[in-house]
C-alpha cells in the first residue's frame, strides 16, 4: 500500500458511524499533492457555528485546531496566509492562531456586505490557493443548514461567493468536510443524498476543484500537512502535546463540541484519544514515507557519483 493508499484509508474512518465515508471514491491525494506544489498564497476558511441552549451561538471545535494546523504548514512551507471566519469562530481562531500559526494573518467576515469584503480579501491577497475546513456551504434551497437538517442563515455570514470568487481568479480550490453540509462537497451529492439523513436538504450545492472527506474534518489538516512535509522536506505535523493544549486553548476561548454543544476537551462526540490515535497513524506512515524518500536519496546520489564505464 503506497502513501496515498495508507493516508486515504487513515482519513476514511467512520469512528462517528456517520455511513457515509463507505460509499465514497478514494480521495483524490495525488491530486492535492500536485496543487499543493504551486501554493504561495492561501486563504483558509473555517467556522461552524452551534445555537445554544440561550439561543447564542459559538464555533465548534471542528475547523479551528485543523486550521491553525494548516496555518502552521504552510506558512512553515514558505507560503502567505490569510484565514478567515466569522463572529462566532473569530476568537476561537485568534487563540488557535496564537499558539500555533502566529505568522498567518487573520480576518473576520463582516455581518454586513460580506460580498464586497470577499472579493476585496481575492483581489488584494491574490491567492493561488483558496482552502475550506468544516465550513457550511450553501444548499440548492439557499439555504445554510446544520447536519439536523435546520436553517442556521441567522448565526452565520454568507461566505458563500468565495468558493466562486477564487474560482475566477484562477486560484485552486479546495474544501474539506465530514458531513456533506460543508463548502464544495457538492462533488459527492449522489453519495450525500443516499446515505446521509436529510441529505437532500442539507448538501452543499457547489464542489470544490478538489473535495477531501474525512471522519472528522479536523483531520485533513493532518493529512494536507503530511504532503507539505514531503514536498518540503520538513516535519510538519503538530505533537500530540501540541494537539492536545490546541484543542485546550479551543475549548477555553469558548467552543463547544458541534454534536454535544458542551464546553468538552471532544470533537465531534469523540475523545481527545480519539483524535491523537488517528494523528500518530498519520505521524507514523509520514515518518516511513520520509525515510523511504531519504534512502532512495542517498541511493541514486550514490548512483550518479559512480564513475562511468568505458
Amino acid at each position: 500500500m503506497n502513501f496515498y493508499h495508507q493516508l486515504d484509508a487513515i482519513m476514511k474512518q467512520d469512528m462517528g458511524g456517520r455511513g457515509l465515508l463507505a460509499s465514497l471514491p478514494e480521495n483524490p491525494i495525488k491530486k492535492a499533492a500536485e496543487s499543493l506544489r504551486h501554493a504561495a498564497r492561501v486563504i483558509l476558511l473555517t467556522g461552524f457555528p452551534v445555537r445554544m441552549e440561550d439561543g447564542g451561538c459559538i464555533g465548534e471545535t471542528d475547523g479551528p485546531s485543523g486550521t491553525a494546523n494548516l496555518a502552521f504548514a504552510f506558512t512553515q512551507a514558505g507560503a502567505q496566509v490569510l484565514v478567515v471566519t466569522d463572529r462566532a469562530s473569530y476568537h476561537l481562531l485568534e487563540e488557535a492562531l496564537s499558539y500555533r500559526a502566529p505568522k498567518a494573518a487573520l480576518s473576520m467576515i463582516p455581518e454586513d456586505a460580506s460580498g464586497d469584503f470577499i472579493r476585496d480579501c481575492i483581489r488584494f491577497f491574490r491567492p493561488t490557493h483558496f482552502i475550506s475546513l468544516e465550513r457550511p456551504g450553501k444548499a440548492l434551497d439557499g439555504h445554510y443548514h446544520n447536519m439536523r437538517g435546520e436553517t442556521i442563515d441567522d448565526m452565520i455570514t454568507d461566505s458563500a461567493l468565495f468558493l466562486s470568487e477564487a474560482r475566477a481568479f484562477g486560484a485552486e480550490t479546495i474544501s474539506i468536510g465530514d458531513g456533506g453540509n460543508e463548502m464544495g462537497m457538492g462533488t459527492y451529492r449522489h453519495e450525500i443524498e443516499a446515505h446521509v439523513p436529510c441529505g437532500k436538504l442539507i448538501c452543499a450545492s457547489e464542489a470544490a476543484d478538489i473535495t477531501l472527506a474525512s471522519g472528522v474534518s479536523n483531520w485533513w489538516s493532518w493529512g494536507i500537512a503530511a504532503l507539505l512535509s514531503l514536498q518540503a522536506g520538513l516535519y510538519l505535523l503538530p505533537t500530540e502535546s501540541q494537539e492536545a493544549e490546541l484543542l485546550h486553548r479551543v475549548v477555553e476561548a469558548g467552543g463547544v463540541d458541534g454534536c454535544t454543544k458542551e464546553h468538552t476537551e471532544t470533537v465531534d462526540h469523540l475523545s481527545l484519544a480519539v483524535h491523537l490515535s488517528v494523528l500518530r497513524s498519520v505521524s507514523q506512515a509520514l515518518t516511513a514515507q520520509m525515510e523511504e524518500n531519504s534512502q532512495a536519496s542517498v541511493f541514486f546520489s550514490s548512483v550518479s557519483a559512480r564513475p562511468v564505464q568505458a
